[in-house]
């Protein structure tokens, strides 16, 4: 595709502040937006790393600006438990969200492989639930983790959930066995699919109304110039409804991830994976294991891994830039990810699950230093460098700055989102008051603007 350096500052654009206050109003890195487009939920973090000493979780309506708390943990301390980085489902009025376990202490904190996937459904009084079975106790359960999710993702069509994983057996058989690591993975939710646990239920061993399985292999001695890796993370769904391959059969559900490979060199580079998804869930279920003291929970047979992008000879090999999370087209023809060119410029590219065809989309002379957002439509991409947010339209590569840089008192752009319907953007920024600052959330309507201008 044709990529266009053009950088051009739109200063009739207007945002709109729709939070206040001296506390934090943090919002996901995506699907923040209620299905409706009416509201945006958040935590109340001032710390993208202090989901620990957070207790609540509120919506703020779009219109009004009238903020509600949805969920309060009423026992929450430095230690925890903790809530936060909440995600809508697609079409219902519910919220998923990182959730510490209960009985955390300064003894037993808050921590990665100490979390769970918490549900509230706001159309019933705000009714919680545990999506995420917890069972930490030999013999472990199947479709129960044993440790610490986060980073939820609803596929399209809200019948499944991803999350990044770490594990608490583990983690503790590591202590005294070398030969034992806590490996990053990915993984998905079957909703709906409750787990009742084969032990004792406490609160470090639980019931869920979900069930978890892993979607990628991970070692922790992957063979240089191989396909192995050593962790899976920041992944997203692959298509509203799959992708097509190359014979021309439509894989239905997919997730891409990134992945840690070593190189001949014996380097470590990052790249981007795929895996394919089996569609009969009760092959699923049947087909996983609940893993042991030394190792994972298994894959679902079926599940099919494979690498997407080999960068190793590049000047500046793999998936390089700010933190982020792919995105994929809603096609899924396209999976969006950061790399630097020749330059050493960070930019934004595609590759294909189909042909693992890697096209450059944006052509800028500034790196991005936000992670990106892409719009409900697939045709527009958000980001910010130096505090100033950008749009590019992935066609023809063209880039336009859609909000310039703000005065000292306001900081630290990130977490954009596009609505689900329209051209809008919410984000962070912290905004300064008596000295201090704190994360309010803005949103700017593009509706208009780029129907005629982009």
């Amino acid at each position: 595709m044709q990529n266009n350096k053009i950088n051009t500052t739109l200063v009739q654009l207007q945002e709109t502040q729709l939070t206040f206050g001296q506390k934090g109003h943090f919002l996901n890195h995506r699907q923040a937006f209620s299905p409706d487009d009416k509201y945006l939920v958040f935590d109340n973090r001032n710390d993208d790393s202090k989901i620990g000493e957070n207790g609540s979780i509120q919506l703020v309506h779009i219109v009004s600006k009238q903020m509600e708390t949805v969920y309060e943990i009423p026992n929450q301390s430095f230690f925890g438990p903790g809530a936060g980085a909440v995600s809508f489902h697609p079409s219902k009025k519910e919220i998923v969200f990182i959730h510490g376990l209960n009985n955390a202490s300064e003894r037993i904190p808050y921590g990665f492989t100490r979390r769970i996937a918490m549900q509230v459904n706001l159309e019933k009084a705000n009714q919680f639930m545990r999506l995420e079975a917890r069972d930490v106790i030999a013999p472990y359960t199947n479709g129960a983790l044993r440790g610490g999710s986060h980073a939820y993702s609803y596929s399209s069509d809200g019948l499944m959930l991803s999350f990044t994983y770490n594990d608490a057996i583990l983690t503790r058989e590591s202590v005294t066995n070398p030969a034992v690591h806590d490996l990053r993975t990915v993984g998905a939710f079957l909703l709906d699919r409750q787990v009742a646990i084969l032990g004792e239920s406490n609160e470090e061993n639980f019931d869920g109304n979900g069930f978890a399985f892993l979607l990628a292999e991970v070692r922790s001695d992957p063979k240089p110039g191989s396909d192995e890796i050593s962790k899976a993370y920041e992944e997203c769904w692959v298509g509203d409804a799959g992708y097509s391959k190359l014979d021309g059969t439509i894989q239905k559900r997919a997730m891409a991830f990134l992945g840690d490979v070593i190189s001949e060199s014996d380097e470590k580079v990052t790249e981007v994976f795929i895996a394919d998804i089996p569609d009969n869930s009760d092959s699923i279920i049947e087909s996983v294991n609940a893993g042991s003291r030394i190792s994972l929970p298994s894959v679902p047979a079926g599940v099919t891994q494979h690498r997407l992008t080999f960068t190793t000879g590049n000047k500046y090999a793999g998936v390089q830039g700010p933190r982020q999370w792919l995105r994929s087209s809603p096609d899924g023809s396209a999976i969006y990810f950061y790399q630097k060119n020749d330059g050493g410029i960070v930019q934004i590219h595609s590759v294909s699950p189909t042909d693992g065809k890697i096209e450059a989309v944006t052509n800028n002379d500034f790196s991005a230093d936000t992670s990106f957002s892409l719009s409900s439509d697939g045709k527009y991409l958000a980001y910010g460098a130096k505090e100033a947010l950008y749009i590019t339209r992935i066609s023809n590569g063209k880039t336009l700055k859609v909000l310039d840089a703000t005065d000292p008192a306001y900081s630290s752009l990130s977490n954009i989102n596009w609505s689900n319907s329209g051209h809008t953007l919410a984000y962070n920024r912290k905004v300064n008051q008596d000295g201090q600052a704190f994360f309010q959330i803005f949103t700017l309507n593009l509706s208009t603007f780029l129907t005629h201008t982009l």
